[in-house]
């Protein structure tokens, strides 16, 4: 019985990456990726059914971490926190926002990948997509601050997705634009005095 050489793994991952960063999934030539990983055809078909599936296992890892920001923002059970836990939720917190870009800029290339690298994939619309999703952790925050007389605002679900598509939009730009670090401290800076959610809510 052959052994799997597990060493191809890491390197076909890697070259995949810096050819899909360079030209796109639709331009990313599979041989070229190969050639650059130093392994055959053969071994990634034995491994991935196609270039998609490939272009998959390159940002599976982001994707993964990703899910598990939603899932924590929208699986809670709203009805055992305070209504000071509820409001602090909608206050723009500097630290707060910069905790997430710090998450983001861990996987900063596969952010990049499927914000701007993606077309013909199943993750085409990864940006629309992710906003979508937070809307629905959102309005149920929303809802829940409005059933407890705390949010005065009537925001409907279309509205909400337009506020949480453009609150991520400022979210996604730095990194699209390739900022550094440094950039991205003084952009969350911005962000927080441009974007108050509280307000927008009508928050009391």
């Amino acid at each position: 019985m052959s052994v799997r050489d597990t060493s191809i793994d890491p390197r076909l991952l890697q070259s995949a990456r810096e050819e899909f960063l360079k030209c796109g999934f639709l331009k990313s030539d599979l041989k070229t990726i190969c050639d650059n990983a130093g392994v055959t055809t053969g071994a990634v078909y034995k491994r991935y059914k196609g270039k998609e599936e490939l272009f998959c296992a390159v940002v599976k890892d982001a994707t993964a971490k990703l899910d598990s920001f939603i899932a924590l923002r929208t699986n809670v059970d709203l009805s055992g926190m305070t209504d000071e836990q509820i409001t602090e939720t909608w206050v723009m917190n500097e630290d707060k926002i910069l905790e997430m870009f710090k998450m983001i800029w861990g996987i900063r290339k596969d952010f990049f990948l499927l914000l701007e690298r993606s077309s013909g994939t199943k993750y085409e619309n990864y940006g629309h997509d992710f906003a979508l999703r937070m809307t629905e952790a959102y309005m149920q925050y929303y809802l829940e601050a409005k059933k407890r007389g705390l949010a005065k605002a009537e925001i409907s679900k279309e509205q909400m997705h337009v506020l949480c598509t453009s609150f991520w939009t400022l979210v996604y730009e730095p990194f699209i634009h390739k900022m550094t670090w440094k950039q991205i401290e003084e952009h969350c800076k911005v962000v927080c005095r441009v974007f108050n959610w509280a307000e927008a809510i009508g928050l009391s």
